[in-house]
């Protein structure tokens, strides 16, 4: 039996490894808790949340396997918390989502539950979690304005529990102003319950180890993966480069245009020693529909690609310490770096997806064997709303569609995955019709969508979606319809995106990449989410690869004969069909 230390203040290596383990087993243990006992689709089976362990000061010590795009961002929720409250009591429970007060966007609601053993505070626990609503004029809160205030039920750090009292004028605040009461409910209940076994999880620690063991094992986990980080990105050769692209708009048209106007985005990168700077001067100013980022969002993108870059492998853990080493800014008021009372429901993950997919293309100019080719960049939000004519209460559904994953410098792109700062699977469609009244028609692959080159992108997919015998009002959040995803070192671009609506009589209409509309019973939505990026000469593909996607539908005949350089497409397809 281990004697609890009381009197030791630093962990052997041992001991450290074995606290450090814990740690991220317990913030994986929260992730099962959250999935087994949530109630949307969109929690408990594609698994859009992410689970922290945080230290008294609100560094985040462990994450759980979750989504890279909260890596930089989840620190902040806990912080605003510790600002906002300094007399924090064993049982408290905290509530907040306001981009502006350390959250995402308002979708994502952020619980906060303090840790204690005898009566000293020891950490946090942090679950933030996508709502598939949270009020504004469009179902899943999804819908195109102009200030944050139309976006939904904006939330400051308030406390949802006070020693394990419910504040119920707190609740009943919340759950008015949501359309689905109870399924919300259900999923702020495994959110309270997963926070309840990690802080279970840190209380067991420091009984058995001793607080200051504990305590002082969090910080050394921080500065582990701060050594560690800045080890592996001394080991790169130094360099700098910049790189610019542009969004496809921001889904409101102004005054005098006839169609959403892009904007654009700049970004150089530094690199010396064992530090690292990326600097978004000369993007541009605010918009006003809500693709504006705060910068803990921005920086998020980036981590998450550098991270990949440094550390291929996953050696470092992933927390609060890997990021001292960089150092993101951003003019303040620009696109990247919103400020009240900028809408941004988008750009949570729209910005986030961009600058990552940018990280890899301005660090391919130094790094080139470390990166990858531009993803399908775009989460590709669909949200269907109305009530449900099978039992006649409102529904709420939230989905996010796979795409490309980019090519590599050794390896194809993956098809139809989540790529980038996500790490969501897909929605079953047998799960997706018994919820909501809706029909998926077609789910499939699309023929010459990933980019040409030595290695393909991923290819992008395609999906189509019926509703069913009532008048559903739906939004979507789609990028790289203008801006097609890049490729690297001489590979060719992915497919581009598009949406667009077809009636119960086959009339097909225009739906708005960002933004809701009305689709009437029988009616249909077709969504083809972008593909992604080759990498490479496509003329340097091997032949073998190339009879490969030929047979698995991968690109066409014309694309073998066009985009690859085979002078006699039929002979080769003779060759595979001889196999």
């Amino acid at each position: 039996m281990i004697k609890k230390q009381e009197n030791v203040k630093s962990s052997d290596p041992a001991t450290f490894v074995v606290i450090k383990n814990s740690l991220y087993a317990a913030a994986e243990e929260m992730k099962i808790v959250l999935a087994k006992t949530a109630y949307s689709p969109i929690l408990k089976v594609a698994g859009d949340y992410s689970c922290g362990i945080f230290d008294a000061t609100g560094q985040m010590v462990a994450q759980g396997p979750d989504l890279p795009i909260h890596l930089g961002s989840m620190p902040d929720a806990v912080k605003a918390v510790i600002s906002a409250f300094d007399n924090v009591h064993d049982g408290d429970v905290f509530i907040h989502n306001d981009p502006y007060h350390g959250g995402s966007h308002l979708p994502d609601v952020n619980v906060v539950t303090p840790a204690f053993h005898a009566e000293k505070l020891i950490g946090f626990a942090c679950i933030r979690a996508h709502w598939p609503d949270i009020g504004s004029a469009t179902p899943g809160s999804y819908g195109a304005v102009t200030e944050i205030y139309g976006e939904g039920l904006r939330l400051p750090p308030v406390r949802l529990y006070t020693e394990g009292q419910l504040n119920k004028d707190v609740d009943k605040i919340i759950f008015a102003n949501v359309r689905t009461p109870d399924e919300r409910r259900g999923d702020l209940g495994a959110q309270i319950a997963a926070n309840k076994r990690a802080s279970e999880r840190l209380k067991s620690l420091a009984d058995k180890y001793g607080i200051e063991v504990l305590l002082n094992t969090m910080d050394e986990v921080l500065n582990y993966s701060e050594r560690m980080m800045r080890t592996l990105l001394s080991r790169l050769p130094d360099g700098e480069s910049t790189f610019e692209d542009f969004c496809d708009g921001d889904g409101i048209i102004e005054d005098g245009e006839s169609e959403d106007q892009p904007f654009n985005i700049r970004m150089a990168i530094k690199k010396s020693g064992d530090h690292l700077t990326v600097d978004f001067t000369g993007t541009d100013s605010g918009i006003s529909g809500p693709m504006n980022a705060p910068l803990s969002v921005t920086a998020s993108g980036v981590y998450c690609a550098l991270k990949t870059i440094i550390d291929p492998d996953g050696l470092i853990p992933p927390n609060s310490g890997c990021w001292r080493t960089i150092n993101v800014t951003a003019p303040e008021g620009c696109v990247l770096n919103a400020q009240f009372p900028s809408p941004v429901v988008y750009a949570n993950h729209e910005i986030s997806h961009r600058v990552c997919d940018m990280t890899f293309g301005a660090v391919a100019k130094f790094w080139p064997d470390n990166t990858m080719a531009c993803s399908q960049g775009t989460s590709a939000v669909i949200t269907f709303g109305g009530k449900d004519p099978r039992n006649n209460q409102r529904y709420v559904s939230y989905e996010t569609i796979k795409g490309g994953f980019g090519a590599r410098p050794n390896k194809d792109g993956i098809n139809a995955i989540a790529s980038g700062i996500s790490n969501t699977m897909n929605t079953p469609i047998e799960v997706l019709e018994m919820s909501f009244p809706v029909r998926v028609d077609e789910y499939t692959l699309i023929t010459d969508s990933g980019g040409a080159g030595r290695f393909r992108g991923g290819l992008a997919a395609s999906r189509t979606w019926t509703v069913l015998d009532h008048k559903a009002r739906a939004s979507a959040c789609l990028e790289r319809t203008k801006s097609p995803p890049f490729g690297l070192d001489g590979g060719r671009s992915g497919l581009a995106g598009k949406i667009w609506t077809e009636d119960a009589n086959g009339k097909q209409g225009v739906a708005p990449g960002k933004g809701g509309f009305d689709v009437p019973s029988g009616g249909r939505i077709h969504l083809h989410v972008p593909g992604s990026g080759g990498y490479g000469v496509p003329e340097d593909r091997d032949i073998e690869l190339i009879k490969n996607d030929l047979l698995d539908g991968y690109i066409s005949e014309e694309a073998a004969k066009n985009e690859y350089g085979v002078t006699d497409v039929d002979e080769l397809v003779k060759m595979i069909l001889h196999r």
